[in-house]
């Protein structure tokens, strides 16, 4: 995992708490497994979902990981305002991280 790209709290947790790290990631891993979704296409709709709950602090590792799977610049954007309707202007606070993340990767 890229330091850089995950937050200071999130890099404490998998130090100081491995065991619930662990479980965390295998949840997270068991998930992603589970999907029906492409890993383009699930990597852009965790985007919206963070976006629209206003988590920021997971935005740039997602966006990253956004491009690796394929996702184009122009993806990325417009999975973090698909939520514009729904949940308001406030998912624009998720368009610096990502585009810093993106254009970093």
């Amino acid at each position: 995992m890229d330091d850089k790209l995950t937050s200071d709290a999130f890099q404490l947790f998998l130090k100081e708490c491995p065991a619930h790290a662990k479980a965390w990631m295998t949840a997270v891993h068991g998930l992603g497994e589970a999907s029906a979704l492409d890993e383009k296409t699930a990597s852009l709709a965790y985007l919206a979902v963070l976006a629209a709950l206003r988590l920021d602090a997971g935005v740039p590792f997602h966006a990253a990981h956004a491009r690796q799977a394929g996702a184009s610049r122009e993806e990325v954007i417009s999975a973090i305002l698909v939520g514009l309707p729904a949940a308001g202007n406030a998912v624009t606070h998720a368009l610096p991280a990502a585009l810093r993340a993106y254009d970093e990767a």
